[in-house]
């Protein structure tokens, strides 16, 4: 395990902050944000993913840095993102039953808005040609390619998928926006085996994008990758790339131990408390389930900076049980922060934040997208 620090934040400060708490340090977030458009070579590359921080306050500073595209994971966020100034948003999802008429909604609500989502079957894409046909809205509709993770996606050599992207082509109330090719399984921790890995894919991508562009089929957006890949498509020169990282704008302790090429800094943190002290070398704090993700093994949630070696014992809803010869020096009341393992999920756990910035609390940030549900 990689250690990992947080700016400093003075104990006057810490005393006014309730806990458990999500802290996001609104300096770090910016200079993660700076970072991304370096790696990408210009913000124009870019389509970052909102689900990391479900939060218009971060979508206004991605737009003031000149980031005008943007990605979702549920309509609630791609509603928060119009809401937020956004202009051209792909929802990253494939949307079936009463989400293709909650889609409709979308485009009609906010008709300056460029939507695209995602698809890998032929019946949701003719119910959602039908919708937007009948509601005279154009959405864009880009072809979802399977490069072995095995969640969703077709097969790029499948013959469905040049089928289902001239289906999408030539359907009435859609557009066919290009390919999403996202490879959240390429995990290796070495940047030069997920240059590897992503170049036994992309050649497969490469060969449908070729076909479809003889046969007529314009492919003009290539929306590929995730944070752990985003330096290897950030290094390819092909002008259809857009980048599509999401957890490095506030980085995790999970990405950060992983991937220890990624330049990037945790910019959010759980403030939790001691609230008793069971034994000499035990300390039980404020950090349950409900405030940190649980998606990681038991004993693997959190990292906590002051106490890297730190066992977690018990972990249930309310309580978090560390044991470290350390922890006698703490008393009930005393904060510590611990980075999550896994920042996403989360976020989705608190309707809001509290933002510190230069070590003093500057305001808190609602957690709009959190909701599965806003409007539409």
């Amino acid at each position: 395990m990689m250690t990992f620090q947080l700016p400093p934040v003075g104990p006057e400060v810490l005393s006014k902050i309730p806990s458990p708490m999500l802290v996001v340090f609104r300096d770090r977030v910016i200079s993660n944000i700076e970072q991304m458009i370096r790696m990408a070579g210009s913000a124009a590359r870019l389509r970052p993913h909102c689900k990391t921080h479900k939060m218009a306050a971060v979508v206004k500073l991605l737009l003031e840095r000149g980031i005008s595209k943007h990605k979702a994971a549920t309509i609630a966020e791609v509603e928060m993102l119009a809401d937020a100034g956004a202009t051209d948003i792909l929802l990253a999802y494939n949307p079936v039953g009463p989400n293709i008429p909650r889609v409709v909604a979308l485009a009609k609500k906010y008709p300056a808005v460029r939507f695209a989502v995602t698809a890998d079957h032929p019946e949701p894409v003719k119910a959602l040609s039908d919708a937007a046909a009948g509601a005279h809205v154009k959405i864009g509709v880009m072809l979802d390619v399977n490069t072995g993770q095995n969640r969703t996606g077709v097969e790029p050599d499948a013959a469905l998928a040049f089928n289902l992207y001239s289906l999408i082509s030539k359907s009435p109330g859609l557009t066919a926006a290009g390919f999403h090719v996202y490879d959240g399984h390429q995990r290796h921790t070495s940047l030069d085996d997920r240059r590897s890995a992503v170049a036994e894919q992309w050649e497969r991508v490469d060969q449908l994008r070729r076909k479809c562009e003889q046969s007529g089929l314009p492919v003009p957006t290539l929306v590929c990758g995730g944070t752990p890949t985003f330096p290897v498509y950030a290094e390819m020169k092909d002008p259809a790339i857009e980048l599509s990282p999401g957890t490095c704008i506030f980085h995790d302790a999970g990405y950060g131990s992983l991937f220890i090429d990624l330049p990037f800094q945790p910019a959010a943190a759980v403030l939790t408390r001691v609230v008793s002290r069971p034994a000499a070398n035990r300390a039980t704090l404020d950090i349950g389930n409900k405030a940190v993700a649980a998606d990681p093994p038991k004993g693997h949630r959190v990292y906590f900076p002051d106490f890297p070696e730190a066992a977690q014992d018990i972990h249930n809803e309310e309580h978090m049980v560390i044991i470290d010869d350390g922890t006698a020096r703490l008393n009930p009341g005393d904060t510590l922060f611990g980075i999550p393992m896994h920042i996403c999920p989360t976020s989705a756990l608190y309707e809001k934040v509290c933002v510190v910035e230069n070590g003093n609390v500057v305001g808190e940030w609602p957690v709009t997208g959190r909701n599965r549900q806003i409007t539409i």
